[in-house]
Formats: C-alpha cells, structure tokens, sequence
C-alpha cells in the first residue's frame, strides 16, 4: 500500500491534487495538522473534482499522533535537502509511505537528521528552489508505483482494443 503523508499542508489547491493522485492511484491520503486550511474548503473539493469517494483520507492533530498509529517502516522524506535522489529509493516494502512538508518551510531539521537515511529528492536545476507539492507527490507516487509493478492498476487504455 502507498501512503502520501502531508505533514502541515498549507495550500487547499494542492492538497486537493494530491487527493487526485491518491484517488487515481489507490494511495492513502494522510494529512497531519495544523492545516493551513478547513478540509471541507471548496478548493479543496474543486481540485479533487469528484474523486473524493475514492480517497482513503485520514486526519492527524499531529506528527506523534500519525506515528504512534503508523510506525515508521517504509518511511520516505522527500526533501530538496536530501543527499541522494529518488532513484536511490527502494520503494518494493509492503508498505511505502512518502512524506512531504509544508510549502513554505518543507520538513522539520530534527525529521530530517532522524531519518537522514530515509530523505530522498526530486533532481532539478541548482537555481530552482523547488517544485510544487502536487507536482512532487504525483513524481513519487508513480515511482513508488512502477518499483512495484503497478498494482492494482489499469495497465492499458481503449487504444490497446483493436
């Protein structure tokens, strides 16, 4: 199972395409506050389209919380401080969870030196600060995904049907 953790997201637009992704690809959604928004705003929903019934969603009050529910096995930090790139990861656990930070800071030092290991980055040009969240959730996931074969997905379109 993948899970995409969002550790005190604060832009509904993009947590609301993230949800897509997770709905698209049969991911977890796990948000952990403070949110920098209401989780029933209209742009949120606006962005998940009619896709959220197909979102696995579960609300944190906080990091300790989503922890003492979900451990830390198959833990991945995306990072753009990360040592190594995503490429490095092995995504095939039974279990994968990729955690991203807040738009404005990203993950915590302390996360990072914990999980020094676990920190993971998406290659970009050295003048890029970063790319959006939706963006590197959706790159990550689809990794995580095609290390594991894919499963549980749709592996063709109608064009196959000849």
């Amino acid at each position: 199972m993948l899970n995409i953790v969002l550790l005190e997201p604060e832009i509904p637009h993009n947590t609301g395409a993230i949800a897509r992704t997770c709905a698209a690809t049969g991911a977890r959604l796990h948000l952990i506050e403070p949110l920098g928004f209401d989780i029933s705003d209209k742009m949120v929903k606006r962005c998940g389209l009619d896709y959220w019934h197909l979102v696995d969603i579960s609300v944190y009050r906080c990091l300790d919380e989503y922890f003492e529910k979900n451990g830390d096995e198959g833990l991945w930090l995306a990072t753009t401080k990360a040592p190594r790139d995503y490429s490095e990861a092995d995504f095939t656990a039974d279990s994968v969870s990729i955690m991203l930070g807040k738009e404005t800071a990203g993950l915590p030092l302390w996360l990072r030196e914990k999980y020094r290991d676990r920190c993971i980055r998406i290659p970009m040009v050295s003048e890029a600060r970063s790319l959006n969240l939706s963006n590197s959730a959706a790159i990550l996931a689809y990794e995580a995904l095609r290390q594991q074969g894919f499963p549980g997905l749709k592996h063709s379109g109608e064009m196959s049907v000849m």
